[in-house]
């Protein structure tokens, strides 16, 4: 098993977007997916980077693959999908309608976002030319196992959302726009201004959700620390980490240090690292998707708690 990195799902500047992936170079990951997959209209402003980028990335040993959107709407998102297959790197599609682009039988990847929940759509996908899926998020650990089979199988291999905050939806409405008042068409780009999402809370103040632009988020950070020996056991291939701000190198190091052997001090790092986190695994651990559920033994009952 080793580890993959996401699309980044924020809005960040172009500055922070080179040296994020100039850093990631030297991490200890087999594998990073990048492009803009939350909203089009953010691509323009770091586009530019992305060729140096994957140039970096490859520079330092990893695989690199370009994400479409996870919600292809318009004219200008399905030329820009059509351009991705012409840039001579593997492609994971988020939204299907990305396969009127994709010749029969060419390779992809398939990323989160797509509903991969049962053997016959992983066996379809394979067929049409799928070589990697991620699943979604809120798949627990028994149907991971029965997928992880199912794509040995048909030779794919099969990932796991390992850490990050878990993308629950995507929209044709902006949530950050409405929160400043603001029409989608003219939101000035105030997502731009929460690197990691904005939290969002009930009414009666309970902490709840992230927005990110037209994304909704888990407002905890998933993470299978608690799962990683039973997802080896399962055949998983890979974790996805997804991007976040802060010390997500130091995040990946962990990971991998787990991985080799040392997954129980995992949890106590990742609270040092990310100190102001709520963590969760709840869908995982086939709970509350918001619970973190410590690893079970036989006979075991699954209390929720916090790291």
């Amino acid at each position: 098993m080793d580890l993959t990195v996401g699309p980044n799902p924020f809005f960040w500047s172009a500055e922070a977007v080179r040296a994020f992936y100039r850093d990631l170079a030297a991490a200890p990951v087999a594998r990073v997916v990048i492009g803009e997959w939350v909203c089009s209209k953010r691509l323009p402003f770091w586009q530019d980077e992305i060729a140096g980028a994957v140039d970096v990335l490859r520079d330092g040993g990893k695989e690199v693959a370009l994400s479409t959107l996870a919600l292809i709407t318009l004219k200008r998102e399905r030329r820009m999908t059509a351009d991705l297959m012409a840039a001579g790197l593997p492609v994971e599609v988020n939204d299907l309608s990305a396969l009127a682009h994709v010749p029969v039988g060419a390779p992809f990847w398939v990323g989160p976002m797509v509903n991969v929940y049962n053997e016959g759509t992983l066996e379809w996908l394979a067929r049409r030319g799928a070589t990697r899926i991620c699943l979604p998020p809120e798949l627990p650990l028994a149907s991971i196992e029965t997928l992880a089979r199912a794509g040995r199988a048909a030779d794919v291999a099969v990932e796991v959302w390992g850490h990050g905050r878990a993308p629950l939806a995507i929209s044709g409405r902006c949530y950050h726009a409405r929160l400043h008042d603001r029409a989608k068409d003219s939101c000035q780009f105030v997502c731009g201004e929460d690197p990691d999402g904005r939290d969002v809370d009930t009414l009666d103040g309970q902490a709840f959700l992230t927005v990110n632009g037209v994304q909704t988020l888990g407002r905890a950070v998933t993470t299978v620390a608690a799962q990683i020996g039973a997802l080896r056991d399962a055949g998983v291939a890979s974790l996805r980490l997804s991007p976040h701000a802060g010390a997500f190198n130091d995040v990946a190091r962990a990971y991998d240090t787990a991985l080799r052997g040392s997954e129980a001090a995992l949890p106590a790092t990742l609270a040092r690292l990310m100190p102001h986190a709520t963590f969760c695994n709840g869908f995982v651990a086939a709970g509350p998707g918001a619970a973190l559920i410590p690893e079970q033994g036989p006979g075991q009952s699954a209390p929720t708690r916090q790291f």
